[in-house]
């Protein structure tokens, strides 16, 4: 499964696509997934764990992305990390863009840096390419949301 953990309880990665695939991930001890694809939806992967999923769709285009699908993972994973049992999922279909953008949101909202998150997902996996727009669209964000302390 291609799943990279950048702090105890968030890990990035590409697309689950099979139930082969989720089963490796709820036995990676996840308990939260926000998937970031527009591709593939997986929900129904998700019937019968005990796995919560937020399908928040994004297209990779290189095109800004609104403050709404920053709020709805943010929200979604910040809620989650409040149990310290929880572990947040967050994918789209390489984990090279959308997954590590709403990494870095949720990072950012936690209290990080902008460098230091970004240093800490690239430096946890490599295949990472923050895209300008995406970040971009992380700090429009920012800059609309409090930011909480780590």
């Amino acid at each position: 499964m291609d799943l990279t953990w950048v702090t105890d309880q968030i890990a990035v990665g590409g697309g689950i696509w099979t139930d082969s695939k989720m089963h490796d991930i709820v036995r990676a001890g996840v308990t939260h997934i926000i998937n970031m694809q527009i591709e593939f939806d997986d929900r129904p992967l998700a019937d019968g764990f005990k796995v919560e999923v937020l399908w928040n769709p994004v297209d990779d285009d290189f095109q800004p992305k609104p403050a709404s699908v920053m709020q709805r993972g943010v929200d979604f994973a910040l809620k989650a990390l409040k149990s310290n049992n929880s572990k947040v999922f967050i994918h789209c279909a390489a984990g090279v863009h959308r997954a590590p953008m709403m990494t870095l949101a949720i990072l950012r909202s936690m209290g990080w840096s902008l460098e230091d998150a970004m240093h800490m997902i690239q430096s946890r996996r490599p295949v990472v390419d923050f895209a300008d727009v995406y970040v971009r669209s992380v700090e429009d964000f920012m800059r609309e949301k409090p930011v909480l302390k780590k």
